[in-house]
């Protein structure tokens, strides 16, 4: 059983859609008490960081998360869910987060760019598989995913299982152990995306 974390801050109609479509177990929970008893849980999102930590502490959320990672279960943060994962981000100001990947979130720096770009950076575009993994099982080293964001998470090498290059390289897809994150959006991305929505659910 997959639990999504229901906490007013994601497409979660799309989300479920997704698992559903994989034939995943897959449902909302909004009870904190209740996320022990799923074997993986996702951690979705959309919007503003600093919003999004507001929604999960005002009931304890954030603590449930974070016990559930210690549990040794997967769990996968997609787009806002995964920059949500690290130390801190400074999207309007520094606000910090579940502190479960080593880093932070900062926004795309357009000095860096190597010709102009518009953020957010929104549509297709390749991730580039760092190390192996099986959330990117019978995947090619490099495939089209779909993302939608304008800040970007920074870590060490360790952590990172694929990279994009918008303007720069940056990091879209990390693993810390039993705890997943990725930054584009695999329910909106078609067969890719469903293929790493289904490796997951296997995990």
């Amino acid at each position: 059983m997959i639990g999504i974390v229901d906490y007013h801050m994601g497409n979660l109609a799309s989300v479920i859609n997704a698992f559903k479509k994989t034939g995943a177990d897959a449902r909302l929970e909004s009870d904190t008490s209740k996320l022990g008893q799923y074997d993986k849980l996702i951690l979705p999102g959309v919007g503003a960081f600093g919003d999004a930590m507001e929604h999960l502490q005002r009931n304890g959320m954030d603590e449930a998360v974070k016990t559930f990672a210690q549990s040794g279960k997967p769990l996968l943060g997609i787009c806002l869910g995964m920059q949500l994962l690290f130390e801190s981000s400074e999207e309007f100001g520094s606000t910090e987060g579940l502190g479960l990947i080593p880093g932070k979130v900062v926004a795309f720096d357009e000095s860096k760019f190597d010709h102009p770009l518009k953020v957010p950076h929104m549509g297709w575009n390749e991730l580039f598989v760092q190390k192996e993994t099986s959330l990117f099982d019978s995947l090619p080293d490099d495939f089209y995913l779909y993302f939608v964001h304008s800040y970007h998470a920074v870590c060490n090498d360790r952590y990172a299982i694929g990279k994009t290059h918008y303007g720069y390289e940056f990091v879209s897809a990390v693993q810390n152990g039993n705890i997943f994150g990725i930054q584009p959006h695999p329910e909106k991305s078609h067969e890719n995306g469903l293929k790493i929505i289904e490796n997951f659910s296997k995990l």
